[in-house]
């Protein structure tokens, strides 16, 4: 029987996770996770399991020791629905966004970005722009990728492009931090030391769905008025200056 496309060896989700196989093993031997389909020989792994590895990962990263995320996970389950334990599963496994990286070759990179010198390339590996994966070389967010190659077209020199893009992951970085702070903080955390009370998981699961969307749209949204701020300012500094794409000139 071969596994359905929602399942995974060990290996794969290790990876899917961020951790390794003998990490994997050694939870599961904990009963920290569910056991997995067997197939013979053959272990398969599905969403279920993801989801219960990230947040076995997400609690160890808060100091919690495995015995008490064991015991945490067995009182859950005990006085839980079924039906509440995979809808918050399926909610924390949810991903945040449905971007896929793309392969690029060293030919399409000097193409989106002619003329590119060793120590822009450089420094493009080292924002992770682009990173290798064996003898080839992966864009994480083509769409960033994307956008700086139309800065560059548009006569951007590449490395203010790449000053840019350091800007755009730094601040990114550090309202990702705050944003899952403030569920750990204030919605996760309170809910652990409740003692995870069955009537409350619910509400923790739509805090978990609706704060998803929640950070990029607000950040989308005051990015976009800011932008607007800015640009309405250097218009009014600078006659002639159309931001609608056209410049007025003499007629």
């Amino acid at each position: 029987m071969t596994p359905s496309p929602e399942e995974w060896s060990v290996d794969d989700l290790a990876r899917r996770a961020g951790t390794t196989v003998r990490n994997v093993r050694l939870y599961q031997e904990r009963g920290l996770l569910p056991p997995p389909r067997r197939d013979g020989r053959r272990a398969w792994y599905g969403e279920a399991h993801l989801a219960r590895l990230r947040l076995v990962l997400s609690m160890l990263r808060r100091g919690y020791p495995l015995t008490a995320i064991r015991e945490l996970a067995e009182a859950w389950e005990a006085r839980r629905s079924l039906d509440d334990v995979l809808g918050f599963e399926a909610a924390l496994a949810q991903p945040f966004t449905t971007e896929q990286p793309r392969p690029v070759s060293p030919a399409e990179l000097a193409t989106l970005f002619p003329g590119i010198d060793p120590d822009s390339a450089r420094r493009a590996l080292e924002l992770a722009l682009v990173v290798p994966d064996g003898d080839a070389l992966v864009a994480p967010s083509p769409a960033l990728l994307d956008a700086g190659a139309q800065l560059a077209a548009d006569g951007v020199p590449i490395p203010a492009v790449l000053d840019v893009a350091a800007d755009i992951l730094a601040a990114t970085d550090a309202l990702a931090d705050r944003f899952v702070a403030l569920f750990v903080e204030h919605v996760w955390e309170p809910f652990v030391k409740a003692g995870m009370p069955a009537e409350d998981l619910p509400r923790i699961t739509a805090a978990l769905a609706r704060q998803r969307p929640l950070a990029t749209e607000a950040v989308v949204a005051a990015l976009a008025h800011a932008l607007q701020r800015r640009a309405d300012e250097v218009a009014a500094a600078q006659p002639g200056l159309d931001w609608q794409g056209v410049r007025a000139g003499p007629s």
